[in-house]
């Protein structure tokens, strides 16, 4: 297929807000994982704890300062790759991104003192800085996500001939539908966050079976991951709910619903067909959608066909990401739920062989359905970049050869990402054990 500079507009920003949200995840989690485990150490008088929260505090600078380039060209290519939105509708979302600007130097100038003033400042007020890095970062994902709210639903305005006129910025912030994508969001980072470090310390201990550090961070990880992997599909199903009334075309994307019905039928998997109208290889459970959507097993469901072709979202693409998210927040719910079982009847955080492959292999998840969720969430609003309002094409830049900053771009995410990769193999490398450091402390359960 040709690339034409609006699909190449498209592909740069959804490249930079792919790589962009790994490290905006990783500053909102990792600080509460961090204060966790500062706490832990202050309370058990632990050096492990402490040592681990070092090594959290460490990580999360890396990854910020990461973000910050990453999310400082984003909102540079907000301007540059699509002028139109930002001329039109910044005067009516302005307000979300400047309270966005106000969090992030909070955060910055509250971890500066976290990771320098450990021995410098009263371990109170060292507390303190930690918790004001994790509220900051929560609050920096909260008013972005606004903003894609509004994108998605937007209110706060009159849209007139020349533009929207009779601004209401709070109302536009407020847009209908922002609790559920704000805290979906921010479960979605808590989620993806706990999962990695999980896994990543699952493979320490099944190469390390005694590693007592490890097994306490694990410990550090493991409820915030089974307690969000089992908050996040009940949320999730609240989002879904507030999505069939307010964007029927997209839930029709998600589920491939192409002909309207009563006891519409919920589809798992399959490959949905725009031009037959079918859904090959999918499962379908029956008024599985209708109870989901509107909890009546004979309520109405609106299919594509409904609305005009030219307001379709890609199917297909939407369909299967949707499928991956709710196929990889199903797995890590399960886990969590057998997670959960065993702490309760062993009155201890699992440590068996089966148990650390399980977590293993369910590390990366997290980051998976993530994105896979912002995918739906971007794809299932095309062709409008303000839904209902304000098309996509109507929005791009008129310079043309827009190959040449995606191609470079993509250059410089790759070189980030592999020193990223890098830094973080070296923080994790510098807790392994040692041949001569013994296994002490290792059989040890932790409560």
């Amino acid at each position: 297929m040709l690339m034409t500079d609006l699909l190449y507009a498209r592909a740069q920003m959804g490249l930079s807000l792919a790589f962009h949200i790994v490290f905006a995840a990783a500053g909102v989690a990792l600080p509460v994982l961090m204060v966790l485990s500062d706490w832990k150490g202050r309370r058990t008088g632990d050096a492990d704890y402490q040592k681990l929260s070092q090594k959290l505090a460490k990580g999360t600078a890396i990854l910020f300062a990461v973000g910050a380039v990453s999310g400082t060209v984003l909102s540079f290519e907000l301007g540059l790759l699509w002028p139109e939105f930002m001329g039109q509708y910044g005067e009516v979302i302005g307000l979300p991104f400047s309270l966005e600007g106000v969090a992030f130097f909070t955060e910055a100038i509250f971890l500066g003192i976290y990771l320098y003033g450990r021995e410098r400042v009263s371990p109170g007020m060292h507390m303190f800085s930690g918790v004001m890095v994790a509220v900051s970062g929560a609050a920096s994902a909260f008013f972005v996500t606004l903003v894609n709210t509004f994108m998605n639903d937007p209110s706060g305005f009159t849209q007139s001939a020349s533009g929207p006129v009779d601004v209401q910025p709070l109302v536009a912030m407020f847009s209908p539908g922002w609790q559920y994508q704000t805290a979906h969001v921010l479960l979605s980072c808590y989620q993806a966050s706990a999962f990695a470090m999980a896994g990543i310390h699952a493979f320490v201990l099944l190469r390390h079976p005694g590693a007592a550090f490890h097994r306490k961070a694990l410990s550090v990880a493991l409820p915030l991951a089974c307690v969000t992997a089992l908050l996040q599909p009940v949320v999730g199903d609240l989002s879904a709910k507030h999505v069939a009334k307010a964007q029927p075309v997209k839930l029709a994307a998600m589920e491939s619903q192409f002909e309207t019905e009563r006891g519409a039928p919920l589809r798992l998997g399959g490959l949905p067909n725009v031009e037959t109208g079918e859904v090959p290889y999918a499962v379908d459970i029956p008024k599985g959608l209708s109870i989901l959507a509107f909890a009546d097993p004979d309520a109405e469901v609106k299919g594509l066909n409904a609305f005009p072709r030219d307001e379709w979202p890609p199917v297909a693409k939407v369909h299967v990401a949707f499928q991956v998210m709710v196929g990889t927040g199903s797995a890590m719910a399960l886990l969590a739920l057998v997670t959960l079982g065993w702490r309760w009847r062993k009155k201890a955080w699992p440590h068996g062989r089966k148990m650390m492959w399980a977590w293993l292999l369910s590390g990366p998840l997290g980051v998976v359905a993530m994105e896979a969720g912002w995918l739906v969430t971007e794809w299932g609003r095309q062709p409008w970049i303000v839904r209902g309002v304000m098309r996509t094409a109507d929005a791009v830049t008129p310079v043309p050869h827009l190959a040449a900053p995606f191609w470079t771009f993509t250059a410089v995410y790759l070189f980030l990402g592999v020193t990223v990769v890098t830094l973080l193999v070296r923080q994790v490398a510098g807790t392994l054990p040692t041949r001569d450091s013994g296994q002490a402390g290792g059989e040890a359960h932790v409560h």
